[in-house]
């Protein structure tokens, strides 16, 4: 599995609850998403300077993700989608990441 994480702070003035809703929405036209997590950071308990919020993404084969990533540029559902959730957090503060799993298949 290929796991796509970002950690981001929320932009000023959004709702924890908008920016759940607004993600789900954006990850519901991703047709080769295979399962997502949004976790937040608990008692500020962290050993880095990540952002408060955790958004893992699986696929299965890099040509998933890939497909994901011509998906959002190629499709006026996704752009819109993305723009939505591009202005819910604060730019400054995203991380981007790409995990596997170990060993490999």
């Amino acid at each position: 599995m290929n796991v796509y994480t970002i950690y981001a702070e929320l932009a000023e003035g959004v709702k924890p609850n908008e920016f759940v809703d607004r993600i789900t929405e954006y990850f519901a036209t991703l047709p080769t998403l295979h399962t997502f997590r949004i976790t937040r950071m608990k008692l500020g308990f962290r050993s880095a300077d990540l952002g408060e919020w955790r958004i893992d993404m699986e696929f299965k084969t890099m040509q998933d993700l890939d497909d994901a990533m011509d998906a959002v540029l190629n499709k006026k559902d996704s752009i819109k989608t993305h723009i939505g959730f591009s202005k819910l957090v604060d730019a400054d503060s995203l991380d981007h990441f790409l995990y596997r799993d170990y060993p490999d298949e």
